[in-house]
């Protein structure tokens, strides 16, 4: 049976939320992602909401999936009232992060744990239910909160698909949480091992982690299994390899899902050749 996949790449929204709609279509993928403003700051931006619903209109002509990515300061584990008001001007981004996801139709936004440095890991886990359910507090929207597996390059949270579930149970929301998987990360930090993995589809399935699942980020790794190193490679041009990728298509639940690749791109500047092997590996 032939399986259509929505795969496609990060793109830049440069000349509008519209124009990188119209640049997915155009490289013949099925879905897309993008920074919904500045990916270095968490300053709060007045969106063009008339660009925002040509976006949505645009995907829903082409049948694309997009999904945000929040700032790269977002941290879920930064204290309330610490220094820097980290905390605080996190929630707000990430309210407005979601505002602009569902003015655009994208499935949601994609965020990590962050970091926690204290003695205190489980404080570092409450900050981040906290700020979750701040961020949560009365939307009514369509777009989810979708929090990203973590490679172990800058702590140990966010490594494992225990926490990421707990995590989603402990809020007071559940059901406005879903999950982004990046290949990378969990194979980075052994959350899944590739070709020879044994237990990370049963582990998903028993803990409900399958229910949450959005959005895959399709990364390969420039380095081995338990590397703890976030570093992407192109697929199948790393340590996961085709025959990596193959294993993990193998999962019924990964392939209805929309695909993003987050790599270099190829010869020409875009995701084409990746969005192309992609689609033979699996649609032949």
């Amino acid at each position: 049976m032939t399986v259509k996949l929505s795969v496609g790449g990060h793109l830049s929204i440069r000349g509008g939320y519209a124009k990188a709609a119209e640049a997915a279509y155009h490289l013949g993928a099925g879905a897309f992602q993008y920074f919904p403003k500045n990916p270095r700051s968490l300053t709060v931006k007045c969106f063009d909401k008339r660009d925002a619903e040509r976006c949505r209109e645009l995907s829903r002509k082409y049948d694309l999936l997009s999904v945000a990515h929040t700032p790269y300061p977002s941290n879920l584990a930064a204290t309330p009232g610490g220094a820097g008001g980290q905390f605080e001007r996190t929630v707000a981004s990430l309210r407005n992060d979601l505002e602009i996801a569902e003015a655009c139709g994208s499935v949601g936004i994609v965020v990590h744990f962050g970091t926690y440095k204290e003695r205190n890991p489980l404080q570092g886990y409450q900050n981040i239910i906290q700020c979750i359910n701040e961020v949560l507090n009365g939307w009514q929207g369509n777009a989810k909160l979708l929090i990203e597996n973590q490679a172990g390059d800058h702590g140990d949270m966010g490594m494992t698909l225990e926490e990421l579930v707990q995590i989603r149970k402990l809020c007071t929301s559940p059901e406005l949480i879903g999950f982004c998987l990046d290949t990378c990360h969990a194979f980075a930090a052994g959350m899944w091992t590739g070709e020879g993995d044994k237990e990370f589809a049963s582990k998903a399935e028993e803990l409900g982690y399958w229910d949450g699942l959005a959005v895959v980020h399709l990364n390969d790794s420039k380095y081995p299994a338990l590397s703890r190193k976030d570093r992407h490679a192109r697929v199948g041009q790393g340590y996961i390899g085709e025959q990596g990728f193959l294993k993990l298509f193998e999962m019924k639940a990964i392939r209805r899902l929309p695909l993003i690749l987050e790599s270099e791109t190829g010869e020409d500047g875009t995701y084409r050749e990746d969005i192309e092997r992609v689609r033979r590996w699996v649609e032949a």
